[in-house]
C-alpha cells in the first residue's frame, strides 16, 4: 500500500469513527437542546437553577452554571458544552469562573457511566462517584479562592464557539443556530481524534507515559498498575479502565492498586483531549490542566496513606472489592 493510500485510509477511518461518535452524542444532545430552549422560552431557567444556587455560590458561579455542570455530570463534557453555548449570554462568566466551571466538568462528568466502568474492576460504585463529585467541588472552591483573592483571570471569558450577540432569534433561526453548534461539535470530535492519533503515531503519548510512570510509583501506585494508569491519564478512562479490568480479572494487579489507579484516573483522565475541550469555553490552562493534575496526584497520595492505616476488612467492604 502506497503512502497516499495509507493517508487516505487514515483519514477515512477517522471520519468513520467521528460520524459514529457524533451520532451517539447527538442522541443525547438533541433532547437536551430542545429542553433548554423550552426552559428559556417560558423563563423557567431561574427556577430550575434555584436549588443549585447555594452550591454554585461556594465556587463563585451563577446558579445557571449549575445546569451546565449537572448535564455534564450525568452525561458528558460535550453535552455540557452544548448547554453552555445555549446559556452563554445569560452567564456572563469571567475567565476565572469559566475555569472553575470547566475544571468541575473535567473532574466530574459522565459519573454514572464511568463509575460503573470502574466498578467492573472492583472499586465500589458509590465511592468512585462520590469522590469525583466531592473532588470537583473542593477543587472548584480552591481555584475560586485563589483566583478571587489575587483578582486573577478577571477579564470576560472568550468562548471560541461563542454565539453571536443579537435579538432573540425566531424558531427557524434558533434551529439553524443549533444545527451549526452540532456541526461545530462534529468538527471538534474529528479534530481531537486526528490530533490524538497523530500524537500516538509520532510517539508523544508514549513519551508522556514514560515521564508519568515514576511519578505514579512515587505516590504509591505499584509499577504494574502505573504502566496502565498513564494510558487512562493520557487517552481517557475508557481506555485505561478496559486494561485495568482485564488485569484485575486476571489477578495480576493487587486490589488496592486497582483502587488507587481508578481513583486517580477518575479525577484526571484524558489530559490532552478533555483539556482542549474545556479551553474552548474560555477556561485557563492553569486550572484545566495543572491544578487538576496536581489535585489528582495529591488526593491519590493521601488516599494511599489513609487506606494503609485502615483494616483490610473495612477496605474490602467500602472501598475496593472483587472484579465483576
Amino acid at each position: 500500500m502506497g503512502i497516499a493510500s495509507k493517508v487516505l485510509e487514515f483519514f477515512r477511518n477517522i471520519l468513520k469513527d467521528s460520524v459514529m461518535t457524533a451520532i451517539d452524542l447527538y442522541k443525547v444532545m438533541v433532547p437536551i437542546i430542545v429542553g433548554v430552549k423550552l426552559l428559556q422560552t417560558f423563563d423557567l431557567i431561574r427556577y430550575v437553577a434555584l436549588p443549585l444556587k447555594p452550591l454554585m455560590a461556594l465556587v463563585g458561579l451563577p446558579a445557571e452554571a449549575g445546569l451546565v455542570w449537572a448535564f455534564a455530570l450525568v452525561n458528558n463534557i460535550y453535552t455540557g458544552l452544548i448547554v453552555i453555548m445555549s446559556l452563554w449570554s445569560d452567564l456572563n462568566l469571567t475567565q476565572a469562573q469559566a475555569t472553575v466551571l470547566g475544571v468541575m466538568m473535567l473532574v466530574a462528568h459522565a459519573v454514572p457511566l464511568e463509575a460503573a466502568i470502574a466498578k467492573k474492576s472492583g472499586p465500589k460504585f458509590i465511592f468512585q462517584g462520590a469522590v469525583r463529585i466531592a473532588g470537583a467541588l473542593v477543587l472548584g472552591m480552591i481555584l475560586h479562592g485563589i483566583y478571587s483573592s489575587g483578582d486573577l483571570l478577571s477579564q470576560p471569558a472568550v468562548m471560541m464557539l461563542e454565539p453571536k450577540a443579537g435579538p432573540e432569534p425566531g424558531l427557524a433561526m434558533w434551529a439553524l443556530g443549533e444545527l451549526k453548534n452540532l456541526g461545530y461539535i462534529f468538527l471538534i470530535i474529528t479534530a481531537l481524534m486526528t490530533m490524538m492519533r497523530l500524537l500516538n503515531a509520532i510517539g508523544v503519548v508514549e513519551l508522556l507515559n514514560r515521564l508519568l510512570r515514576p511519578l505514579l510509583r512515587l505516590i504509591g501506585i505499584g509499577s504494574k498498575a502505573s504502566a496502565i494508569t498513564v494510558i487512562g491519564l493520557t487517552l481517557g478512562i475508557t481506555y485505561g479502565s478496559g486494561l485495568i479490568i482485564r488485569e484485575a480479572k486476571s489477578g495480576a494487579l493487587p486490589k488496592e492498586d486497582v483502587f488507587y489507579s481508578l481513583t486517580l484516573m477518575g479525577i484526571a483522565h484524558a489530559l490532552i483531549e478533555d483539556t482542549f475541550l474545556i479551553l474552548l469555553m474560555g477556561a485557563h490552562i492553569s486550572g484545566a490542566l495543572w491544578a487538576r493534575f496536581a489535585f489528582a496526584l495529591l488526593l491519590t497520595a493521601l488516599l494511599v496513606q489513609v487506606t494503609r492505616r485502615l483494616s483490610s476488612r473495612f477496605c474490602d467492604k467500602y472501598l475496593w472489592g472483587n472484579p465483576a
